[in-house]
C-alpha cells in the first residue's frame, strides 16, 4: 500500500509540475521524477535545491556535486535550479519532501523564510545539509550541517591584504575612496564578504567607503552599477568586488569611462572567488587581488551523507580550505592545477 501511495504523489507532483508551472527549468526537472526501481536498486535518493547558474563559481559548484553524486557512486540527484528566486527553492524542497527523498542539500538564496520549509522536512525525517549559503532560523537542529566558507574571514582578509599594500606603495596615510559592489543582498556571502571587509575598515579612519551597491553576483548588473559609480565619483581608489562576475562587468564600465584598473592602473581591484577567467585577469593586469570562495562543495557533502548513513556524528559547521592570489604570484603555475 505504501509504494501505491508514493507512486500516486509522483504522478501528482509531476501533473502539477506539467500542467500547472512555467519555465522551461520545471519542465524539464519533472523528467527526474524517480519511480520505484530506484529504490529497488539501493540508490541514495538526493534532492539537491541550487540558487541558479549566475556566475561561473555557480557553475562550478553545481558541477562538483553532479559529478560526486551519480548512479555509479550509488545515488539518485534530483537537481532544481531555484534560478535566483526563493519561492522556487521552498516549492523544489516540498517537491523532495513529497517524493520521499533520502536527503536534502540546500544553497539558499538568502538567510531567513526558511524555518517552515525545513520544519516540514524535519518533520519527514529528512536530514537537510546547506552547502555554501546558510539560514538564519529560530532553530539550529531544523538543519543536520553546513558546508562552505568562512565568507568573513575572506572579507577580513581583503581588507587586511589592501591595508599591506597601500603601506608597500607608500599610501597609508592618504585618504582612501572606496566603493563596494555587494552580492544578493541578504547572502550569507554578501553578509559575511562585506562585514569582515568593514571590520578592517572601521580601523582605517583614512579609508573613505563612498557608497555600497548590489549587483547580484552577475556581470551584466556590475558593469551598471560600476557604471553609476564612476558617473557620480571621479576620485575612486579602490574597487571592492564581492564576487569575479560583477568585477568583470566592473572592468568593461571603466575601460568604456577612459579610466584604468590594476597594478599600473588609478583603481585598485580586490575581487572575490577566484575562478580562471579571473586569473587571467590577473595576468592581463586588469584585477590587483582575488580572495579565494572553493566552489567544490560536492566531495565534502558526499562524505557528510556516508558517515550520516553509518549512524555517525557530523560537525554543525565544516569550512573549506581556501587561500587567495595576488599578481606577484606565479599566477600560470597556479592556473595549470586550478578545475575551476
Amino acid at each position: 500500500m505504501k509504494k501505491k501511495i508514493k507512486c500516486v504523489i509522483r504522478f501528482l507532483i509531476s501533473a502539477f509540475i506539467l500542467g500547472g508551472c512555467t519555465g522551461k527549468q520545471n519542465v524539464q526537472e519533472s523528467s527526474q521524477l524517480y519511480d520505484e526501481t530506484v529504490r529497488g536498486d539501493g540508490y541514495i535518493v538526493v534532492g539537491f535545491s541550487q540558487v541558479g547558474s549566475e556566475s561561473d563559481w555557480r557553475i562550478g559548484n553545481t558541477e562538483s556535486f553532479r559529478s560526486i553524486f551519480t548512479e555509479e557512486n550509488g545515488y539518485y540527484l534530483l537537481f532544481e535550479d531555484g534560478q535566483q528566486k526563493q519561492e522556487n527553492q521552498l516549492k523544489s524542497i516540498r517537491n523532495f519532501i513529497l517524493q520521499e527523498v533520502d536527503y536534502i542539500i540546500l544553497d539558499p538564496i538568502v538567510e531567513t523564510g526558511w524555518d517552515a520549509v525545513l520544519q516540514e522536512a524535519k518533520d519527514a525525517g529528512i536530514p537537510v545539509i546547506l552547502a555554501d549559503r546558510s539560514v538564519k532560523v529560530e532553530d539550529e537542529d531544523l538543519y543536520t550541517c553546513w558546508v562552505g566558507s568562512n565568507f568573513h574571514e575572506e572579507g577580513r582578509r581583503a581588507g587586511e591584504w589592501l591595508l599591506d599594500y597601500l603601506e608597500e606603495q607608500g599610501r597609508s596615510e592618504e585618504t582612501i575612496n572606496i566603493v563596494t559592489l555587494q552580492g544578493t543582498i541578504d547572502s550569507s556571502a554578501q553578509i559575511g564578504r562585506t562585514e569582515g571587509f568593514k571590520s578592517i575598515l572601521d580601523t582605517q579612519a583614512n579609508w573613505n567607503m563612498m557608497e555600497y551597491q548590489s549587483a547580484d553576483f552577475t556581470q551584466a548588473k556590475g558593469k551598471e552599477v560600476m557604471s553609476y559609480f564612476l558617473e557620480k565619483y571621479d576620485d575612486i581608489d579602490v574597487l571592492v568586488s564581492e564576487n569575479d562576475n560583477m568585477t568583470f562587468g566592473a572592468v568593461e564600465a571603466i575601460r568604456e569611462a577612459g579610466r584604468t584598473c590594476g597594478p599600473d592602473g588609478e583603481i585598485i581591484i580586490l575581487s572575490f572567488d577566484s575562478v580562471r577567467a579571473a586569473m587571467e585577469a590577473m595576468l592581463q593586469g586588469e584585477i590587483h587581488v582575488d580572495f579565494e570562495c572553493n566552489p567544490i562543495l560536492g566531495p565534502k557533502v558526499e562524505e557528510i551523507i556516508r558517515r550520516l548513513e553509518k549512524g555517525e556524528a557530523v560537525e554543525k559547521i565544516q569550512y573549506v580550505e581556501e587561500q587567495y592570489f595576488d599578481t606577484s604570484m606565479d599566477l600560470e603555475k597556479i592556473m595549470e592545477t586550478r578545475t575551476y
